[in-house]
């Protein structure tokens, strides 16, 4: 029987599929606003959207219905961010000042963590919080801020000391009319429209203390690691609804042999397992099962194998027709985002296998 969140989720999506009448480079977001969308996985609205299982069934609706990665990712970025950083850190005055705006629709967040030049590595990081008299001076540069050109709330990792030559890490809710910051243009990646990017400048923006987020000594390893890890496992939903547009693209495109219906019939059945262990993974950050680092790690490698699958079995007509050529493009470009963190994940599981590690296989 179907969870209620996805019951819910399907009510809410059918809603916003009903009014977008197809347009979602022009204005991807006021439909969903308008369908509610944007109160799934936030507290506050309905029990029934307050998971991460809910901002990942809304994903995976949204990529199967319109092969749209960058569409989908755009909307879970904004649910994400605002669940996780937000709802997760904030005070109970930040939470009550921003949460009801976001899930109406009319803010929202995006996260700064990169830089240019450095990646998000905490070592090369340079943007800096300094304290000044009863708040911050915050100087430094970003990039590839997802939603930063549509972003009213930015949460900006900075320096807030060094001890021993360590770097210690702040997060800052800035809004975009804050003196001093610049949203600078980035060019734009195509194949992930209606998703955009930015860079930020920081010169010298004066903040009050109220506006850092959460009391922990460093937010690098209490906020930026582990958000990653969460953003990766959601998106795994984006990825098996991506999975199911393609299949039902390709059986449309392809001639009704007995040959092509056992070849779409093999696919059909790996879909369905990429489509489990995504949701196995989403519940887990619900506190639903065990975290499981095996199945964000076999999602993406089987999803790389079936879109390899579905391009030999449309040839040359995966790249004549535009619509497919965009979302396998999309697709390319999203595995090769954050490719080191994922090596490194892969290594540390494989490490866990060898005789004698304390870890067992039951966590694999």
């Amino acid at each position: 029987m179907p969870h209620r969140s996805s019951l819910e989720v399907s009510a809410r999506i059918d809603h916003w599929w009903s009014i977008a009448n197809g347009d979602f480079v022009v204005d991807p977001f006021g439909p969903m606003a308008r369908a509610g969308l944007f109160q799934i996985g936030l507290p506050g609205a309905d029990a029934a959207f307050d998971s991460y299982r809910a901002i990942a069934a809304a994903e995976q609706a949204i990529a199967g219905k319109t092969g749209l990665l960058g569409l989908a990712s755009a909307f879970t970025a904004r649910q994400v961010i605002a669940r996780f950083f937000i709802s997760g850190f904030a005070t109970a005055d930040q939470r009550a000042a921003w949460l009801p705006r976001i899930a109406a629709g009319e803010v929202c967040t995006a996260v700064a963590i990169s830089e240019p030049g450095a990646g998000a590595h905490p070592k090369h990081l340079q943007t800096t919080a300094e304290s000044r008299g009863a708040g911050y001076v915050i100087r430094g540069r970003k990039a590839w801020v997802t939603n930063g050109p549509v972003a009213d709330l930015f949460l900006v990792l900075a320096v807030v000391a060094v001890e021993d030559g360590r770097k210690r890490y702040g997060l800052f809710m800035l809004p975009k009319t804050t003196p001093g910051l610049v949203i600078k243009p980035m060019a734009a990646l195509d194949v992930l429209l209606p998703a955009t990017h930015c860079e930020l400048e920081l010169d010298g923006c004066e903040v009050p203390a109220s506006a850092r987020v959460g009391e922990l000594p460093d937010a690098y390893p209490a906020m930026a690691m582990p958000f990653r890890d969460v953003e990766d496992t959601v998106g795994t939903a984006n990825v098996a609804g991506l999975l199911s547009w393609l299949l039902d693209k390709a059986a449309s495109r392809i001639e009704r042999t007995e040959e092509n219906a056992l070849r779409l019939g093999r696919i059909a059945g790996l879909v369905s397992l990429v489509q489990a262990a995504s949701r196995l993974a989403v519940a887990a950050l619900d506190g639903e099962g065990d975290d499981v680092p095996a199945r964000v790690i076999g999602v993406r490698l089987l999803a790389r194998d079936i879109v390899g699958e579905i391009r030999e079995l449309l040839g040359q007509s995966a790249t004549d027709d535009e619509t497919m050529a965009r979302a396998l493009a999309a697709f390319d470009m999203l595995a090769s985002v954050a490719r080191e963190p994922r090596k490194i994940r892969r290594i540390r599981l494989g490490s866990s296998i060898w005789p004698g590690n304390s870890i067992g296989s039951e966590n694999h």
